[in-house]
């Protein structure tokens, strides 16, 4: 189980890296541009997906079912759909940043999925 664990996080944590690469390719374009809008949940997700992907980690190498369950995310879309609407000559910057959000949907998407692995490591039941 911990072998089969393992090499399925690490496909995991590579989609994650490709995931961050985008994400960096974004944010060097969107850095050249003002923004129509300062996105605060943005930074919240970025934040939230570090502590999901970190407790993911830190489950698997302490063997912690409780954490490895407690991981979970939010979306952000609804706000970049309202700025698109109030924002149509923004439109690029717009899905620039809904790209961005998706990424790190994805990456806790990634995360929860580590967890989900660390659980079956550690119960041998895998979870759905």
């Amino acid at each position: 189980r911990n072998i089969s664990a393992a090499l399925k996080m690490v496909t995991d944590m590579e989609r994650i890296g490709d995931h961050a690469t985008d994400i960096s390719e974004l944010a060097i374009v969107l850095s050249e541009k003002t923004y129509v809008k300062k996105l605060d949940h943005i930074e919240e997700m970025a934040r939230e997906t570090m502590v999901m992907l970190i407790q993911s980690l830190e489950a698997y190498v302490e063997k912690d079912l409780d954490k490895a369950q407690k991981v979970i995310f939010e979306e952000v879309k609804q706000e970049l759909i309202e700025l698109i609407r109030n924002h149509a000559d923004e439109g690029e910057q717009a899905v620039d940043l809904l790209m961005v959000t998706k990424y790190f949907e994805r990456i806790g998407d990634h995360a929860t999925n580590i967890a989900e692995w660390v659980i079956f490591s550690i119960t041998g039941q895998i979870a759905g």
